[in-house]
């Protein structure tokens, strides 16, 4: 959780690095490049593991117009989430095991990315896209000083829609977008918890080139 912690509040650093030296640019890299780096908020759906939303994220995206409004690109994005439990009795093949426990679940896709944009040009530019690709995740039980942790990999796909606002005529803009996700990853090996597929949806906020 700190190594997360810490890489965020460098990310976030470097965005605002970014947003300094790039003012005297131009709006978007190139006449047909785009990217964007953003902070994300995470809420999961229907996870009984770690179901609290949180904003320890972060969205990378990038890519190249092939048309006057179709973008093909790659994504990589990660998030936490966490849930704490009270003490309660979980069943071992040796007997029964008291304990709390502070449940995280990282969550880290990566793929290909495509993108319909209107308005390309303009000061507003709504689009929609869909990412594909391939999803790592760690169900990971804390309790004592121990922890069980069960690492998957799964198929990922998650529309989205988002707005790239470029208020100045130089410098980058500004990104949100909204989007819903949906990994196979399936966790049944640790202590009796169960979960087949991550549902997940939330936005995503930061700059835009």
């Amino acid at each position: 959780m700190k190594t997360i912690k810490y890489i965020s509040i460098r990310v976030l650093a470097v965005m605002a690095l970014a947003l300094v030296f790039a003012l005297p640019a131009k709006a978007q890299l190139s006449d047909n490049g785009y990217a964007s780096i953003d902070w994300k908020f995470n809420i999961p759906i229907n996870d009984n593991f770690a179901n609290t939303a949180s904003g320890w994220g972060m969205n990378f995206e990038g890519g190249y117009f092939l048309s006057d409004n179709i973008g093909l690109g790659a994504f990589i994005n990660y998030s936490t989430n966490h849930k704490y439990i009270y003490t309660q009795p979980i069943a071992l093949s040796g007997g029964d095991l008291y304990t709390d426990q502070q449940h995280s679940l990282f969550q880290l896709p990566f793929g290909a990315a495509i993108r319909y944009q209107f308005n390309r040009g303009n000061v507003v530019q709504p689009y929609i896209s869909a990412k594909v690709g391939a999803e790592y995740a760690k169900y990971t039980s804390f309790y004592n000083v121990f922890e069980t942790y069960q690492k998957t990999w799964g198929f990922y796909i998650s529309p989205e829609i988002g707005i790239n606002i470029f208020p100045w005529s130089y410098g980058p803009g500004l990104h949100l977008a909204i989007y819903y996700s949906y990994g196979t990853n399936k966790l049944d090996k640790v202590f009796n918890y169960y979960q087949k597929g991550l549902n997940n949806f939330g936005f995503t906020l930061g700059l835009a080139f």
